[in-house]
């Protein structure tokens, strides 16, 4: 094992984060010592040690919150500063706004790497106000004086951190091949039904996935049923009789669940590269998303999915994917399928990219 030590500070600690950072520390666990400073959410697993290398080492920062506060805020600055002297890492990676506002004023770059990874600019929130947009941008701005690297998770994303500084990065979101294979093997066949097909999303129901966006979809589309594979604040947006809610569910249950339906359907603000998007293209699933960053980075329209602008746009991809043939859905999902495997493989991106900015080469 190498001498080097990584601190990964991460507020926003399940989800789609999660997911990255699980599959992140699993391929560097056995080079470098891993410590881990978290945020509990709702969302967090209960049992969330199992799913990382039993090395790792875990500190949760009490103070974290998910919106700005002032007073929070500044106890966690005091926190994290805290735990960063007592690990004392080689390098600090921090994950999503928050922590990364907050560590990258808390390390010291002349003495660490350190290194932060948005996963959605805060500024790129359409249901701010651009006022609040404005102000978002700023404290993003502030952030970058301290010399931290900035990685973009995708192209649209890396061109806003350039915007920000130069010492951006481009590593593209991954998804573990590896393990989506063994989950694929244990789960049964699934064919895709053209004349009623089933919809599903993955996601916190949050402001960021526009939850009433997907109401209005499913409600332009009563005969087929929609799924909702998540929980959240904004559950309440979910109206229509014919979605259904899961609730939170483990990892294992969520690609079950995900696996029995024809078309993955994000309805996104905004985004960084989401995991989950990858996942259901890895399943072969018909993948219609939102056009913003992230989303538009991946999907090609018509090629590899669809890519919509409004609810309209939605509505219209769903009964277009109605009328193809089975040999026509089949072209865009495997085509989705050999994207993920070429372009996002996670261990391909950490062997030649997140390791050696860890080791600043």
């Amino acid at each position: 094992m190498s001498e080097k030590k990584v601190l990964h500070i991460v507020e926003s600690f399940g989800s789609g984060v999660f997911s990255f950072l699980t599959g992140l520390v699993r391929e560097t666990a056995d080079e470098f010592e891993i410590c881990i400073a978290y945020g509990k959410r709702a969302e967090t697993p209960e049992n969330f040690e199992e799913y990382f290398d039993k090395k790792v080492r875990f500190v949760e920062v009490k103070n974290f919150s998910r919106s700005i506060n002032p007073v929070s805020d500044l106890k966690a600055f005091f926190e994290v500063k805290k735990i960063i002297k007592a690990e004392d890492p080689d390098i600090v990676h921090l994950h999503s706004s928050k922590a990364g506002f907050v560590g990258r004023f808390a390390a010291n770059c002349k003495k660490r790497r350190v290194i932060y990874n948005p996963h959605g600019f805060s500024f790129l929130m359409l249901d701010s106000s651009a006022l609040k947009r404005s102000l978002y941008r700023i404290i993003e701005r502030l952030g970058t004086l301290n010399r931290a690297t900035v990685v973009g998770c995708s192209q649209g994303e890396y061109e806003q951190a350039k915007k920000l500084t130069k010492r951006s990065v481009c590593i593209s979101n991954g998804l573990n091949i590896q393990a989506a294979a063994k989950l694929e093997s244990e789960l049964d066949a699934h064919t895709f039904n053209a004349e009623s097909p089933s919809v599903c999303t993955c996601a916190r129901i949050g402001a960021q996935k526009m939850p009433a966006v997907f109401n209005s979809i499913a409600q332009s589309l009563k005969d087929l049923s929609f799924l909702w594979i998540g929980d959240g604040e904004l559950k309440t947006e979910l109206t229509s009789e014919n979605i259904s809610v899961s609730g939170w569910v483990d990892k294992s249950q969520a690609v079950r669940l995900e696996n029995d339906c024809d078309i993955f359907m994000l309805t996104s603000a905004w985004e960084g590269l989401p995991i989950a998007l990858l996942e259901a293209m890895y399943l072969k699933k018909l993948c219609i998303v939102s056009d913003c960053i992230g989303n538009r980075d991946v999907i090609k329209n018509g090629v590899n999915g669809f890519v919509c602008k409004d609810k309209q746009e939605f509505v219209e991809a769903v009964n277009r994917v109605r009328e193809m043939s089975l040999q026509e859905v089949e072209k865009i999902t495997d085509a989705a399928r050999r994207d993920v495997e070429e372009n996002y493989n996670l261990r391909k991106n950490v062997r030649e990219k997140y390791i050696n900015l860890y080791l600043d080469k």
